[in-house]
């Protein structure tokens, strides 16, 4: 974990040290298309392309000690099936990392081969394959946006059910939608390349498995409306960023069908209809997760609360912020307004200047979350060991956890989402109940 750690900084220095090479830094795109990155800045590229190896083996290794820890260090009785959702994303999300990150590092590798080895993997006129890197790139690319997205789904499961005081709905289903993500999720990468001249057949295979793709996400979201549903909902701020999440995501996935299709993909390809629907999906799914989840665990992690009226001013301000920044995009890119080009035709002035100044009112939305976190940390009141009367087993010791976290290891007993379920518990420490309804009353 340590080491996993300590190679990031060595990436980030590879990366850096681009800008430094004669010749000029790396300048081929976060993408890195071939030709371009193999034929341009020999040297500032192969820096790139090593900090891109040195950045996915830390990946590789969080991802082995997750896995390793989830198989062999479960608490007595916690089966699979009695796992927190959040601990199924972690490990779909550690598999899915395993699995695609030796195919970008296998690119790099590719180029850099052309660079300092003259191969010709990626160049044309040497008789190599430049859309090669396309395939390669988006195979790992795409499920990369799962490995973002997954951990916040589990996120949101916490907190739904934990606010909501209900069981989650369908937690085999929810495990099982997670296991489906994963398996499609490498199915799909060719949407991304719709317009890349690949062979036109590859199109309508992908067009379908990339909408099949959305009903394990379906299931996801049908579920947590299923838990939401007569339960007995406490808004507190990580509740709201959660709810938050869900409707962003839903717009996410609904610009995503549409993409999907061959025929409006091709019409809104690079666009910014593109812009909007990423940062619904990575924004609005991903970032609304990581907020929940500070606010959730935040008790936890440093003993204190933090400010709840804060708290949901930097909701509200990130939530209204966002969707006057990106929902206008739709109608840009469907009216054909490029992405990745610093001008554009004057009809779109008046629209692009909304959209620069409520992205300043997004940013600055974020100053509020800092001092929110850097106050209350430091003066903020000390909190109980289970303020949000979780059943989970990190919720059963002190704020913030003791060392080793556990005097005695618990013997998992029960589900850990079993809210109004009488007689329900989760784990026992030496016999006693604890984690129980009884012992974790409704809010």
């Amino acid at each position: 974990n340590a080491l996993s750690f300590w190679l990031l900084p060595i990436a980030g220095f590879m990366m850096l040290s681009s800008f430094l090479a004669p010749g000029g830094p790396f300048a081929a795109g976060w993408t890195g298309y071939a030709p371009l990155a193999s034929t341009h800045q020999p040297i500032g590229a192969v820096f790139f392309n090593m900090g891109v190896q040195w950045a996915g083996a830390s990946s590789i290794m969080t991802a082995l000690n997750f896995l390793v820890t989830i198989i062999t260090m479960r608490a007595p009785g916690m089966s699979f099936w009695r796992m927190p959702l959040l601990v199924w994303a972690n490990f779909t999300t550690s598999l899915l990392v395993v699995i695609a990150t030796p195919f970008i590092a296998g690119s790099q590798f590719f180029v850099m081969f052309d660079h300092v080895m003259h191969t010709n993997f990626f160049n044309y006129q040497n008789g190599g394959y430049p859309l090669g890197y396309q395939h390669i790139f988006w195979f790992y690319s795409h499920p990369a946006v799962y490995i973002m997205m997954l951990p916040g789904f589990g996120i949101a499961s916490e907190v739904i059910s934990v606010m909501a005081r209900k069981p989650i709905f369908g937690y085999r289903l929810m495990a099982l939608s997670l296991m489906a993500i994963l398996v499609l999720g490498f199915s799909v990468w060719a949407h991304h390349m719709f317009v890349a001249g690949m062979a036109p057949w590859l199109r309508v295979p992908m067009m379908v498995t990339s909408m099949v793709i959305a009903v394990p996400t379906g299931i996801k979201v049908f579920s947590w409306l299923a838990t939401l549903w007569e339960g007995r909902i406490h808004f507190d701020t990580p509740m709201l960023f959660a709810l938050g999440f869900v409707s962003m995501f839903v717009i996410g996935g609904l610009s995503g069908i549409y993409l999907a299709a061959v025929p409006i993909d091709i019409h809104v390809s690079d666009t910014y209809f593109v812009v909007a629907h990423i940062h619904y999906v990575l924004f609005g799914g991903s970032l609304f997760t990581i907020f929940a989840g500070i606010y959730f665990w935040f008790p936890k992690m440093t003993g204190r609360m933090y400010d709840e009226r804060l708290g949901k001013l930097h909701f509200w301000l990130t939530f209204v912020g966002f969707n006057l920044t990106f929902f206008p995009m739709h109608w840009l890119g469907i009216q054909g307004m490029p992405r990745r080009v610093a001008d554009y035709v004057p009809r779109f002035a008046d629209l692009n200047l909304f959209i620069s100044l409520a992205s300043f009112g997004l940013g600055a939305s974020t100053l509020v979350f800092l001092y929110n976190m850097i106050k209350s940390w430091r003066f903020g009141p000390a909190a109980e060991a289970n303020p949000w009367r979780s059943l989970t087993l990190e919720w059963q010791v002190s704020s913030p956890p003791p060392i080793f976290n556990f005097d005695e290891i618990p013997q998992v007993v029960g589900n850990p989402y079993e809210y109004g379920v009488e007689g329900a518990r989760h784990a026992v420490f030496n016999g006693d109940r604890v984690g129980t309804l009884e012992e974790v009353p409704t809010r």
